[in-house]
This record gives C-alpha cells, sequence and structure tokens, in this order.
C-alpha cells in the first residue's frame, strides 16, 4: 500500500490552465469529463472504479489484484489470443491494474475505430471469461512476484510499514496477497471480487481527444451501462498508527533500506498546500531540500532521500525513504530525527518558502504531454472533489501561503518525538 503521492493538479503549466474542461453525463447518468481535441484522430478515456484491493473478502487477499489482471484474457466469445488479436487488428490499447484503493482501466483508440475498440473493452468489463488457462498463467505470474517480494528488501519494508501502520485493515496487508492466499482462490473468489469491484456507484471517468460531449455520452452508457448498479461496501477510515522508535529486521546485503512515517493531512484540509510547500522544503524538491542536503550533500550518507505527503481514501501519512550502507545506518536515522525537529522547532527561511513557490507553480511544471496523460489527471482532479477550473486557481492558492502558515504548519504536523522508522538490512540505528 505505501506509496509516495504524485498530486496530480499541483504542478501544471500555464498552457493548461487555459484547456477547457467540459462535463458530461450520459443520459444512463455515468458522467465524466472530457478536453476535446481535434487534432489527431485519436482519444485517450480513463476509469477508476474506486475500492480496489481493499475490497478483499476475507480471506480472500489478492483476489481483486488477480481479477484485475484477468480483465485482458478473454471476454464473451474470445479467448485470451482472440481479444489479443482483436485489440492488436484494431491498433488499441487497453491497461488494467489495481491499488489498494482503486482499479485503473485506460484506454487509447483511433476514431475510425472507435465503436469496435469500446465494443472490446465493453467485453472486458462485462463479460470476463475467466478461463482456467489464463487464470493458471497469471495466477503463476502473481506468485512470482510474491516470491520476489520475499527477498526484496523494500518490499519487506513496505509490509512492515504498512502492517505497523495500519493493523488489520486492508492497507495493513500486501494487495498482492500471499502465496498460501493466491494459491487458494477459486474461479468463483474471482468472479465474486469482480462483480464487487466494477460497479457504476465507484466510477470515475474522463477523456481528451477526438471525441465530442455527445459521442462520449454514447459511448459512456454503451461501455458502462451494462455494469451492476450496486458494488462491494467500501472499507471503513483507519486512524494511521505512529509507534515512534525503530522497527528492525536483518536481510543479508551491504546496504539497508530505512522507512519513516508520522501522521499527514488530507487534501481538504485549509493548511494543505502550506503542507505541502513544507514537505517539498523537507525532503520533496531533489537536492534543495533539506534532508537531501544534510544526509546526501553534507554528509555523503545517501544517494538521495525523499519524503511525500500521501494520501489514500481512507488514511494519510507523512512517509520517506532512504537507502544507506549498513554502517551509515545510525547516523542517518538521528540526521532525520535532527532536522525534522529543526524545522518543528525553528521553521523555515523566506528564501526556501520563495524558491519552493517558484518550483511549483512554474520552474518544473508537470507535462501535459499526450491525451493519456490528460485523462488520467482529470480523473485524479475528480477524485479529489476539485472543480474543473482548479488548473486555473490552484497557482493563486500557493501563492497566498505565507511564512507563519508554513511555520505554523511546521510546529503543529511535524512530530519528531513520534516519528517512526522500519529499518531491514545489516545496519542498525
Amino acid at each position: 500500500m505505501i506509496r509516495v503521492l504524485v498530486f496530480l493538479a499541483l504542478m501544471v503549466s500555464p498552457a493548461w490552465a487555459e484547456v477547457k474542461i467540459q462535463e458530461v453525463t450520459s443520459k444512463g447518468g455515468i458522467k465524466a469529463w472530457l478536453v476535446e481535441n481535434h487534432d489527431i484522430a485519436f482519444t485517450a478515456l480513463s476509469i477508476r472504479f474506486q475500492g480496489g484491493s481493499s475490497l478483499d473478502a476475507p480471506g480472500k487477499r489478492g483476489a481483486v489484484n488477480l481479477m484485475t489482471a484477468l480483465l485482458e484474457e478473454g471476454s464473451g466469445d474470445l479467448d485470451a489470443q482472440g481479444f489479443a488479436a482483436a485489440r492488436d487488428a484494431l491498433a488499441a490499447e487497453f491497461q488494467f491494474s489495481s491499488d489498494s484503493d482503486g482499479i485503473d482501466v485506460t484506454a487509447r483508440f483511433l476514431t475510425e475505430n472507435r465503436d469496435q475498440a469500446l465494443d472490446l473493452l465493453q467485453g472486458a468489463l462485462t463479460a470476463p471469461r475467466f478461463d482456467a488457462p489464463a487464470v493458471e498463467r497469471v495466477r503463476g505470474q502473481v506468485l512470482q512476484i510474491i516470491a520476489a517480494e520475499v527477498k526484496d528488501p523494500e518490499a519487506i519494508a513496505a509490509d512492515m510499514l504498512n502492517k505497523a501502520a495500519f493493523g488489520d485493515h486492508p492497507y495493513g496487508t500486501n494487495p498482492n496477497g500471499t502465496a498460501e492466499s493466491v494459491a487458494g482462490l477459486t474461479r468463483d473468489d474471482l468472479v465474486a471480487a469482480w462483480k464487487g469491484a466494477l460497479a457504476r456507484d465507484r466510477i470515475y471517468v474522463a477523456a481528451a481527444g477526438d471525441i465530442t460531449p455527445e459521442e462520449l455520452g454514447v459511448a459512456l452508457d454503451k461501455l458502462l451501462g451494462g455494469l451492476p448498479a450496486t458494488g462491494a461496501p467500501q472499507p471503513a477510515d483507519v486512524a494511521l498508527t505512529v509507534p515512534g522508535g525503530v522497527l528492525a529486521q536483518d536481510f543479508p546485503g551491504p546496504q539497508t533500506t530505512i522507512l519513516f512515517w508520522q501522521k499527514g493531512l488530507r487534501f481538504d484540509d485549509p493548511d494543505y498546500f502550506a503542507a505541502t510547500i513544507l514537505n517539498e522544503i523537507l525532503g520533496g524538491n531533489g537536492f534543495s531540500s533539506r534532508l537531501m542536503d544534510e544526509v546526501r550533500e553534507k554528509r555523503g550518507l545517501t544517494y538521495g532521500i525523499g519524503t511525500g505527503l500521501v494520501i489514500n481514501d481512507h488514511s494519510e501519512a507523512l512517509q520517506g525513504s532512504v537507502a544507506v550502507a549498513n554502517e551509515n545506518v545510525a547516523q542517518t536515522v538521528q540526521v532525520i530525527r535532527e532536522v525534522w525537529a529543526g524545522l518543528a522547532k525553528d521553521g523555515v527561511t523566506q528564501k526556501e518558502l520563495d524558491d519552493t513557490k517558484t518550483y511549483m507553480t512554474g520552474s518544473y511544471p508537470l507535462r501535459f504531454d499526450g491525451n493519456r496523460r490528460i485523462a488520467s489527471i482529470l480523473v485524479g482532479m475528480q477524485m479529489l472533489g476539485l472543480a474543473p477550473d482548479y488548473p486555473a486557481t490552484r497557482n493563486a492558492r500557493v501563492e497566498a501561503v505565507t511564512l507563519e502558515d508554513v511555520n505554523r504548519v511546521a510546529r503543529e504536523l511535524l512530530t519528531p518525538d513520534a516519528l517512526s522508522f522500519v529499518v531491514v538490512g545489516g545496519g542498525r540505528p
């Protein structure tokens, strides 16, 4: 579950602020956002079903992950090979993936092949086959991933962090499942996961490219209208556990992976922009961050260290990571704690604030370099509850943050005494 948030609407170019986002509602009541672009005759579509692997039934961990991987392995009258051949013949691209909070479906198709591509994608979403040969082949691939993660210190550390932070909540276990749980999944389990996760009451949709609002409305009903109206209940929110101190596990090798975390805040918190600026100064803004300066530049303890505000659907955190030589673990942990405490006590400087605002508002803008990227960003904006005009107003919100705002948030948010660490490797603090 651990992940550093890619904040979908924080860094935008001036050109993006001028793009017109249209809100579309199909006759069947399915809502979507659209950016029309008729310069090139293709369309990108992005769909997210909220819930993801957190919807796994008790004892069926990994079912949503495996089910999602099987959506492109045949539907209706087409087996896996037939589905792939039909997709390739249309020059269409489909991708299916899942995480703890959702299932993502992306598609790109030529305008001349739009209807056929949508028919094929509809079959994958509404009539997947879950044929035994495909199930066993993909199950084997998932089991290989699980076996590899047991030997990966970063994966081990992530699992330890999530268990410590979220306990028995679905966030507390690996969405891939265990070797035992995945081996025990039946076709009936996959069908149940499909019916519970792909439903109309949890859909976010966006499109960008050569399609009109009227055409998109028809496509939405055609593609998604046949899905169940409701799916499995969403999991409850979970309070982040921050035990403080260090959790350690031995792992052979010259390096040690260190993850660290504390409480975070939601995007709708009035202090979120101040906290985002604070995080950039702490550990988010590459070589100019405090942690990079103290841990790498001044002491040469690592090649890189970073932090991020992590927002999940049901919890939030401020997390960081670094990998160091075993003999440098104790010093690295001490420096991280000192930087945390220094920012909490003394805050940031006016120059750090000004430089970070410049970075966030234009120095390193997120590039909107294609319809696929735009469609994905529009879905992310919807899930954050943003208005279509948000990109045009976002920079003003950043500029409105004062030095007093950031330093107050540093005092209130940063908790050096409760900062928690996971250490996997041969080093110890």
